[in-house]
């Protein structure tokens, strides 16, 4: 598998494929082709999560007014339970 081959998730949906998952981390790759949370939903998890964008650009945001743009390269380490949600992401080129 190649983290950069995208052929096969063209879809109005997100694209979740777990990669690798022990029970106490989880890897998976995420395609997202201009898609966003929906309207105050937030994130709220049990777990920390790290972000890497890998192609493409999108802006998260915290509940508590914090926001990020990020474009490829970039990392987030978001802590669980930090509520947050996701504002936009790049539909060309698709964001892994």
């Amino acid at each position: 598998m190649n983290l950069f081959d995208i052929t096969g998730t063209e879809s109005e949906i997100e694209v979740f494929e777990p990669i690798a998952d022990s029970g106490k981390v989880l890897i998976e790759r995420i395609v997202s082709r201009g898609h966003a949370s929906p309207q105050d939903f937030w994130y709220d998890q049990e777990r920390d999560e790290w972000v890497a964008l890998l192609q493409g650009r999108a802006c998260l945001s915290w509940e508590d007014g914090r926001v990020l743009d990020m474009e490829a390269g970039d990392w987030v380490l978001i802590k669980a339970h930090e509520r947050h949600r996701v504002e936009r992401t790049s539909n060309d080129p698709a964001c892994i």
